[in-house]
């Protein structure tokens, strides 16, 4: 099973960046599918999850700001967030939601000016 994250990088406060995860070796349409992120210091968290019929849900902390979305065809989920802000600043991980395989890499989103 692999779960690559990708699309980080440095954004300025107020900023838009676009993540996406692409999937392999899982019956990918059969799993609710997350993105978490870890900050320094602190623990990995659930910000967004989509059901395979597309409901979605997030943390309060992002509700508003990032839209969670998925295609079951190319087995890949993304992650729009727009209006970011310095505590956005974590790496993003996607995974099954509840977690069921390893971490894969993630990919780290800074957020400064």
């Amino acid at each position: 099973v692999q779960l690559q994250a990708s699309g980080g990088g440095l954004v300025q406060p107020g900023g838009s960046l676009r993540l996406s995860c692409a999937a392999s070796g899982i019956i990918f349409s059969g799993y609710i599918m997350g993105w978490y992120r870890q900050a320094p210091g602190k623990q990995r968290e659930l910000v967004a999850h989509i059901t395979n019929v597309g409901s979605t849900n997030y943390a309060d902390s992002v509700k508003g700001r990032f839209t969670i979305s998925r295609d079951n065809a190319k087995n890949m989920v993304f992650l729009q967030m727009n209006r970011v802000n310095p505590e956005d600043t974590a790496v993003y991980f996607c995974n099954s939601v509840p977690r069921y395989y390893n971490w894969g890499k993630g990919t780290q989103v800074t957020v400064s000016s």
